[in-house]
């Protein structure tokens, strides 16, 4: 079977997916379809919210699908009538049975974690916060169980103690658009050999990536310097990591902490979650000296420097809770 004869339907929604679509379409393969959520209405004006994957399916012309239900009979009929012979499932939901199971060559999906590590809806975020040093890209058939077929093919990349949630997913993004030719190639070529990924966890658990929610980015100041700094790059720059502070007029808010940095010493006298400025920047306690704080976004404030916030706050400590 030849590129142009190989027939795929694309499934994903968000810009990871966007990376591997379009790779695929400038190989030449055979998009037969492209399946994405519907539009929804987002932000102030409740405008309707179009996904990365449906713009650059539109702009390219390719037939585009938004089903409400994946159990849709009219869907199911629609993707059976596209013939498909492969389907490439980057980023989307939970698909059933009878789709996933329709095409003749199977489904794949390409995940952002090196399986069994991180099974779930948002593995970059969770390997940042837990402050791993290598993390990477997997593809694998789809079978019932979320995150748990047989892996095709995986390639790792190192994280470094800086590296934000956002830097691992740009270079995650690259990586993946590789890895996602790669296996369509050898689907083609009939060169695979899939690993159970049983065979993988020699007796230990895979490790969760549980969707995060907002309690999960709240700051725990009770944790090491470390382990506060891994969880605002783990967040950023989505959703964010923030505490409560309190304000100038007595009340509490909640500011987003987007970006910190270890402290050459500690400062004396700072209990976790007191932060007070030193030399121009502004540190705050942890359970094992302190961290500085970069940048935030205070309750109805634009981003900025803390220096900058502190500033214009003209105070120079603030309480974190």
């Amino acid at each position: 079977m030849t590129k142009e004869d190989l027939r795929i339907v694309f499934f994903g929604t968000p810009e990871f997916a966007v990376e591997s679509l379009r790779a695929i379409d400038e190989a030449g393969y055979n998009i037969a379809g492209v399946v994405t959520m519907p539009d929804k209405p987002a932000g102030r004006g409740h405008r309707m919210y179009q996904s990365p994957v449906k713009e650059y399916a539109a702009a390219r012309g390719l037939r585009l699908m938004q089903p409400a239900r994946l159990k849709d009979p009219a869907f199911i009929d629609e993707l059976r009538s596209l013939e498909a012979d492969l389907f490439v499932v980057i980023a989307f939901r939970m698909l059933p049975e009878a789709v996933w199971t329709m095409p003749p060559l199977g489904t794949f999906n390409l995940h952002g974690s090196l399986l069994p590590r991180y099974r779930g809806a948002a593995p970059i975020n969770r390997a940042v916060m837990n402050g791993d040093t290598e993390t990477g890209v997997t593809t694998f058939f789809l079978k019932h169980e979320i995150d748990t077929g047989d892996i095709i093919d995986r390639e790792s990349i190192s994280v470094g103690p800086d590296d934000t949630a956002g830097d691992v997913h740009d270079r995650l993004m690259a990586i993946g658009a590789r890895l996602t030719l790669k296996t369509i190639g050898d689907i083609v070529a009939g060169t695979l050999e899939t690993i159970p990924q049983d065979s993988l966890t020699a007796g230990t658990e895979p490790t969760p990536a549980p969707k995060i929610f907002h309690d999960d980015c709240r700051i725990d100041w009770t944790r090491t310097a470390r382990e506060i700094h891994n969880h605002v790059r783990g967040l950023a720059p989505w959703p964010g990591a923030w505490t409560r502070v309190a304000l100038e007029d007595g009340t509490e808010g909640e500011m987003k902490i987007l970006a910190t940095s270890a402290c050459a010493d500690a400062l004396p006298g700072l209990s976790p979650g007191t932060a007070a400025m030193a030399g121009g920047r502004l540190m705050a306690g942890t359970a094992d000296g302190c961290i500085e704080i970069v940048t935030l976004q205070a309750p109805g404030k634009r981003r900025m420097s803390a220096a900058e916030y502190m500033r214009g706050l003209r105070r120079d400590s603030l309480t974190f809770g």
